[in-house]
């Protein structure tokens, strides 16, 4: 079977377009994401993840192909699905001079939920001793994870995280990851767009590589490491003390000649795997 497809699917995309005049954001991208599945968009700025998530929750129309939530064409059908899903966007939106309480308040009146949603919201990300702070003096890591707890209290069962863990402290980050297993073992389906691979690795079922938008590759992290990686490499300890990275092969001819005192093999990351498949790397872009 395509692994860009699944059987049941949440979110399924086939074909999808968007143009913005003459500049292509997406031509022609198709996956599908299962219930409870996490799964990862991964790719340079800019290189249309964001578009695709603006699509997918009814912000923006496609050029053409198909988008389907929850088995609902979007955005014909985003009134069926819209109670059903919820988003964390990369840019916080908060009302600023309310308090976190406040701001869930808020939210709980447009769901039609009772108060105490938001409290338990605030539990769920820690933010309970805040809740009675105003929005202007938390950290980008504490406004993220109220933006959090703002998209889990209506118990959605497809999250959008679009680069959720930038600029979280390492505790926020480990946090995240921690309550994206919890949402993915009680059945919602995260659809995470980042260009953390590290972070892609450790949380994602399957992962697509989106490169000038397209999709370059698609499979599960484990599967793209071992088929697109490369042989692995390998750091070795010499017998003069020395340390040295050598390619496999190269290692095992100086482990035949006795010459090694401790091998290390290094595995490819998905880092590796996107230069295998885009080209060149995300320090690229940064240096850019």
């Amino acid at each position: 079977m395509d692994p860009g497809y699944v059987t049941e699917a949440a979110v399924e995309v086939d074909g999808l377009e968007k143009r913005y005049g003459d500049v292509t954001a997406l031509a022609g991208i198709a996956f599908s994401a299962a219930p409870g599945e996490v799964f990862g968009l991964l790719g340079h700025n800019g290189a249309g993840k964001s578009t695709t998530i603006r699509i997918l929750t009814g912000r923006a129309r496609p050029s053409g192909g198909r988008a389907r939530v929850l088995g609902h064409d979007i955005p014909a059908g985003l009134e069926q699905v819209r109670h059903k899903i919820n988003l964390v966007a990369e840019t916080p939106t908060l009302y600023e001079r309310a308090t976190a309480k406040e701001n869930l308040d808020l939210f709980c009146t447009l769901y039609g939920l009772p108060a105490a949603r938001g409290d338990e919201a605030l539990d769920r990300v820690g933010l309970r001793h805040a809740a009675k702070r105003k929005v202007k003096t938390f950290s980008t890591g504490m406004r993220q994870r109220l933006m959090l707890a703002r998209a889990v209290i209506n118990e959605p069962r497809v999250l959008f995280l679009d680069e959720p863990t930038r600029g979280l402290d390492p505790q926020s980050a480990r946090d995240l990851r921690e309550l994206v297993r919890e949402l993915s073992g009680g059945g919602t389906t995260i659809f995470l767009t980042t260009h953390d691979m590290t972070e892609a690795d450790v949380l994602c079922d399957r992962v697509a590589f989106l490169a000038e938008g397209r999709i370059a590759a698609l499979d599960t992290p484990r599967a793209l490491k071992l088929r697109l990686g490369g042989t692995p490499d390998a750091e070795v300890v010499l017998d003069d003390g020395s340390s040295r990275l050598l390619r496999l092969e190269e290692a095992c001819s100086l482990v035949a000649a006795g010459r090694v005192r401790a091998l290390h093999t290094r595995e490819a990351t998905l880092a590796d795997v996107f230069i295998a498949v885009a080209g060149r790397s995300l320090d690229d872009e940064e240096a850019a």
